[in-house]
């Protein structure tokens, strides 16, 4: 009904031109068609393969009318009030001639009232109409249109069974799926329902292939990407008080309503020593929270043509709204909005976009940036609000490095109590995560080629020969330990 309501007040405002961007068409026209027999107008829809046809009767189409020049030069003739649905008339709005026969209608609609209503998956307002014309878009079903479109669909599977078998469906999975179809249009969450229960069935092990679905009709091209590989923070060492942080958090977040005195949390900026396991907590804050993980390719969104990159960033911000609730990560933010000034603003503009989007946003999006380069952010993205803290990831600790070789030598199907991983890690002093996940690496092509079983000793002789980032470029990383040492809060 909100539908309804909010076209018929548009095309009673007299508005001339009205351009709908859907992809729902049939759903469109019907909801054309009611508002126009609600206000007792006639309504006719236009098909380059069948020209003009009055949809509230059974007419057949006039055919004489499918060149689209032939179609707006009989609207423009007509002196009767009525709707006009031009269907996937974007194709034609490049020509200027058809361009002024649309200004020539709008023109003229004091003295013939007909109201053109353009229908198309996009459509880009020309210029010359935009003074002429209004944008109308259709709502999106809500969590109890949605839960019926369940309902349907699952007496559907049913009503094709010869045994007339329900649907099995766990309570909880069903909330799920209900709320993972959020942000979809009715006939996208339909296909996607039908997915779901195509087995008779509904559970929780539904939702990620649903979740992976809604992601591919979501695509950006390479913007975004959908990391299936979401990690516990049992694979994460260290990181105690980060982990303590998130686990306090996590009620709040997926459950808004359950306390309105706590803010739901927006996110954490994750600031380290490289190699120290910054994307790994992001990842695994999305495990932890039990939601899928977006990563935005700050090198995808750059585009040579004026305006085409901010255009990227608030389609990607959007996907990841529609997506929600899930863990937007800005993997190495520095890299997309540090400013340079050989960028012509550009940088600046990215920054302001997604500021303003961090300030205005209500959907349940966990931001998790990493960075590796403090001097390079701007200080409007470090001030206290745009993220809820600030974390430091430092080379881990004695104990933290031991638990590193455990899940390393785990990984590779190895019994660390074979191991003295307090003597490896002892040896290990100054190396980040990432430099002993190679250590162990090195050690098994040591060994294999040597024909031995892997031992303490093979890693012992890797950690001698390797010099870590914290020996290399040790000055640049002393620095920013001393930086973060009263700046932020440290993760472990």
């Amino acid at each position: 009904m909100q539908d309804l309501d909010s076209l018929r007040l548009l095309i009673q405002s007299h508005i001339p031109l009205i351009f709908i961007r859907s992809r729902e068409e049939q759903r469109a026209l019907a909801l054309i068609t009611r508002a126009a027999i609600n206000l007792g107008l006639p309504v006719y829809r236009w098909l380059a393969t069948e020209g003009l046809q009055r949809l509230e009767t059974s007419l057949p189409p006039q055919r004489i009318h499918m060149e689209p020049e032939a179609a707006l030069g009989h609207i423009r003739s007509v002196m009767e009030r009525g709707l006009y649905v031009l269907v996937d008339f974007h194709a034609y709005l490049d020509h200027p001639l058809l361009r002024r026969l649309l200004k020539d209608i709008a023109l003229g609609y004091a003295q013939a009232p007909r109201t053109v209503i353009l229908l198309a998956p996009e459509i880009e307002v020309p210029t010359e109409l935009k003074g002429l014309s209004a944008m109308f878009e259709l709502a999106l079903p809500g969590e109890k249109e949605l839960r019926d479109i369940v309902h349907q669909v699952a007496h559907e599977w049913s009503r094709q069974q010869a045994s007339r078998r329900k649907v099995s469906a766990d309570p909880q999975a069903l909330d799920l799926l209900v709320r993972n179809l959020a942000g979809l249009t009715a006939t996208d969450a339909r296909r996607l329902a039908r997915m779901a229960v195509a087995d008779g069935t509904l559970s929780k092990s539904d939702i990620a292939a649903v979740m992976t679905a809604k992601y591919q009709l979501l695509d950006q091209g390479g913007v975004l990407h959908f990391e299936h590989d979401t990690l516990s923070f049992a694979q994460v060492a260290g990181l105690d008080r980060l982990k303590r942080w998130l686990t306090q958090r996590r009620p709040a977040f997926l459950d808004p309503k359950a306390n309105p005195a706590l803010d739901v949390p927006k996110g954490i900026l994750l600031l380290g020593v490289q190699g120290c396991g910054k994307s790994l907590a992001a990842k695994a804050a999305a495990g932890l929270f039990g939601v899928p993980l977006l990563r935005l390719d700050f090198g995808g969104l750059y585009n040579k043509y004026y305006g085409e990159t901010e255009r990227n960033v608030r389609e990607a911000l959007k996907t990841a709204e529609v997506m929600a609730p899930c863990v937007l990560w800005l993997d190495e933010i520095e890299k997309g909005i540090a400013s340079g000034g050989q960028d012509d603003g550009l940088s600046k503009r990215v920054l302001g976009t997604l500021l303003t989007w961090m300030a205005e946003r209500r959907s349940p999006v966990f931001l998790a940036a990493t960075a590796n380069d403090i001097e390079q952010m701007p200080p409007e993205l470090l001030r206290k609000g745009r993220f809820d803290e600030i974390f430091f990831v430092d080379l881990p600790g004695a104990a933290a490095r031991a638990q590193i070789f455990a899940i390393q030598l785990r990984a590779r199907h190895l019994d660390p109590a074979r191991f003295d991983l307090s003597a490896l890690a002892a040896a290990a002093e100054g190396f980040s995560g990432a430099e002993l996940e190679q250590a162990v690496v090195a050690a098994l092509y040591s060994a294999y080629a040597r024909k031995d079983e892997l031992a303490t000793r093979h890693l012992h002789d890797e950690l001698a020969q390797t010099r870590p980032l914290s020996v290399v470029m040790g000055e640049r990383v002393q620095a920013l330990r001393e930086w973060a040492s009263n700046r932020t809060v440290s993760a472990d």
